[in-house]
């Protein structure tokens, strides 16, 4: 049986999920891939590198074995328009190159490019077509985020009993869930530039808050303390949840805890993704998960968060949740 022929959205796929290796080294600049594409085969790969340059078709393009001619060039987000001191911009090195086609995932949003990326290799004689498409805008959420609301894409983790409980009554909590689980969340901690917990936690279990899976660590995020106390050495401190806006440099931002801490940020909806690590214990008397997010009628605590992911992370399950918004 012959095989379905792949589609602009799976090569689009295919690209944001090499996005991925981006994420979060290729800050400031958003981190974005590129897959070139000729008679259904990659002949060249390419995603933006740590700081932001080469941008993910420059980079593809050193790679490149051969000439562009023919192929499709799938990108993520729309090239760049505007030249700058660390490089041209990359719509003039698309035309130049000469592939047939070139699909986008997202526009962008910042208005050095918006449009003008795609205006521009329209003019080249290159047929272009923006898809619009889910899984770039995915990988793109951080950057998203950042341009369209002015804030980072923000997720919560929770590690949590069979009850919903974080920690005994007496604050022990260290640990609610298993190695598998806690190894999870380093890589989750990995992928983010700033990692977020209340004074109440950093007083009374002093976290690292750092990487320590062999080969990551020097992808430990900046560390922030939600508290009106004085900032320790090496911590941003925030008073509020909204001030997360002046975070310079973050794009995703990865909230820990404590339970009032969680509270806070769904109080100001500023919660995106929700990360619940469920393990198979019962603690009954102990400190709860979240406090107080002024819910007064169930019907609004209902169609706000969708599942996308679920799987067992060794006795524990693991669950993420994405924020509906219309």
């Amino acid at each position: 049986m012959k095989a379905a022929p792949t589609t602009d959205r799976d090569w689009m796929e295919a690209a944001a999920r090499l996005a991925m290796r981006a994420r979060p080294v290729s800050r400031p600049n958003p981190g974005v891939a590129a897959l070139l594409v000729r008679d259904d085969r990659v002949i060249a790969r390419g995603w933006t590198q740590a700081g932001g340059r080469p941008h993910a078709e420059a980079d593809l393009l050193d790679r490149l074995e051969g000439n562009a001619k023919g192929a499709t060039l799938y990108v993520t987000l729309e090239p760049c328009a505007h030249e700058s001191d660390r490089g041209p911009a990359c719509a003039d090195v698309i035309a130049e190159a000469r592939p047939a086609r070139v699909v986008i995932g997202q526009a962008d949003p910042d208005p050095r490019t918006a449009g003008k990326g795609i205006a521009r290799l329209k003019r080249a004689g290159i047929k272009t077509d923006l898809l619009n498409d889910p899984a770039s805008a995915t990988c793109l959420s951080g950057y998203l985020a950042k341009q369209r609301l002015g804030r980072p894409y923000v997720t919560l983790k929770l590690a949590v009993s069979l009850d919903g409980c974080i920690a005994l009554a007496d604050g022990t909590s260290q640990w609610i869930t298993g190695e598998t689980s806690r190894s999870h969340v380093h890589a989750q901690r990995a992928r983010n530039d700033a990692i977020l917990v209340g004074g109440g936690t950093w007083r009374a279990d002093k976290p690292r808050l750092d990487v320590r899976l062999p080969g990551l660590e020097d992808r430990s995020p900046k560390r922030v303390l939600l508290t009106r106390g004085v900032s320790p050495d090496d911590v941003s401190v925030i008073n509020r949840p909204e001030q997360i806006a002046g975070l310079d440099g973050v794009q995703y931002l990865y909230v820990e805890g404590g339970g009032e801490t969680a509270a806070s940020f769904l109080r100001e909806d500023l919660i995106d993704e929700l990360h619940i690590y469920r393990a198979p214990i019962v603690i009954g008397n102990g400190l709860r998960g979240i406090g107080d997010i002024g819910l007064t009628d169930l019907g609004g605590a209902h169609d706000r968060w969708q599942c996308t992911q679920r799987r067992q992370l060794g006795s524990d399950e693991f669950t993420a949740y994405l924020r509906t918004r219309n």
